[in-house]
This record gives structure tokens, C-alpha cells and sequence, in this order.
């Protein structure tokens, strides 16, 4: 069983996090930020993945600190938990509808962090989820996890639609390249390495 095991504590926020990727999509998730929660649940739900994650911040100033330090943890328990990529895909790709929206997620487990996120999403709370952490969250996951991620909004108008698609979308295209393949030997890499 792949996983990965991290917790992390500053001034700001503790956190502590389990990813087990060869899971079955259950969770149990408690960052105090309701819609966060939901987003967490739908990526372990999606990318079947099983999840425990537990987040206690400065949630009297704002959801900054605590989303974006989530995205830290997971990082690098995912980073963790695929350990060295040998046998796995790599690459993931998902087109995801939700609704009005559609989303496109593309990553790579290249070693290489990067994101790029085509999203023009309202500056808008979702309860006490501020719409606008989405990029701080996939930007902290994707430099600790050392992925390449790209993110593109096709889209849509409801700002809710539209975030569910892109953690559900991160979600299918994790699973797409975390997934083993008996044709690849050691890393799917020309250098031998990622």
C-alpha cells in the first residue's frame, strides 16, 4: 500500500494528514472550512484514494493559512506516497463536466514543479472557503508533490460548479497517473529517472 504520513505544525496551523493511494475513496476530513472539507472528500472519493486529514488554523483571520498549508501537508504526503514512480503511468489527463462547467486537469509526476492555472474564478466565500485559495491549494500541492500540473477552466458560471470540477478532474487524472502498468520497467522516463 502506497502512502504517505505528514504532519506539520507553525504558529498559523497544525495539521496532520494520511494518503493511502491504493485505497477505496474513504475519508475522514476536518479542516473547519465546510466547503474544503467537501472538495477533500470528492478528491479521495475520485481518485480512489483513502484520505484522513485533520487542519486546526487561524480561521479568525481567514481560510488563507489553513487551505494553502493543507496543500503543503498533502504535497508531501502524496510526494511520500508515490515514493520512487517506478511502474506507475506518470501522466494523467481528465476532461470533467460538472454541470454548466467543464474543466480540464492534466499533471505529471515529473520531479519538475510548476503550475499553470487558466481560471478566471470569482473572488467570492463559499461558507468561510475564499473562492480564490483554490490556485494557493493546487500551487502548495503541486511544488511539495513535484508535480506538473496544469489547470484550465473551459467554462462556466458557478463558482461552486466550477471548483468541484477542477478537485474532482485533479482527482480522476491522479488516479490515471498514479495507476501501475505492467509494460512500464523501472521510471516511464528516457533518463532513467524522474
Amino acid at each position: 500500500m502506497r502512502s504517505g504520513n505528514v504532519e506539520r505544525k507553525t504558529l498559523e496551523t497544525g495539521i496532520s494528514a494520511e494518503w493511502c493511494l491504493d485505497g477505496s475513496g474513504s475519508c475522514e476530513i476536518n479542516t473547519g472550512i465546510g466547503f474544503f472539507d467537501h472538495m477533500l472528500t470528492l478528491l479521495a472519493k475520485h481518485s480512489f484514494s483513502d484520505l484522513v486529514m485533520h487542519a486546526v488554523g487561524d480561521l479568525d483571520v481567514d481560510s488563507h493559512h489553513t487551505v494553502e498549508d493543507c496543500g503543503i501537508v498533502l504535497g508531501q504526503a502524496l510526494k511520500e506516497a508515490v515514493g520512487n514512480k517506478a511502474g506507475i503511468h506518470r501522466y494523467g489527463n481528465c476532461f470533467l463536466p460538472m454541470d454548466e462547467a467543464l474543466v480540464q486537469v492534466c499533471l505529471d509526476f515529473s520531479g519538475r514543479p510548476y503550475l499553470v492555472f487558466d481560471a478566471d474564478i470569482p473572488k467570492v466565500q463559499l461558507g468561510i472557503y475564499d473562492a480564490e485559495m483554490t490556485e494557493e491549494f493546487f500551487r502548495a500541492l503541486a511544488m511539495q508533490a513535484g508535480l506538473t500540473l496544469h489547470i484550465r477552466v473551459l467554462y462556466g458560471k458557478n463558482t461552486h460548479h466550477i471548483i468541484e470540477a477542477i478537485f474532482k478532474g485533479f482527482a480522476r487524472a491522479l488516479a490515471e497517473a498514479v495507476a501501475f502498468d505492467s509494460r512500464v520497467h523501472g521510471v516511464m522516463s528516457s533518463k532513467g529517472t524522474l
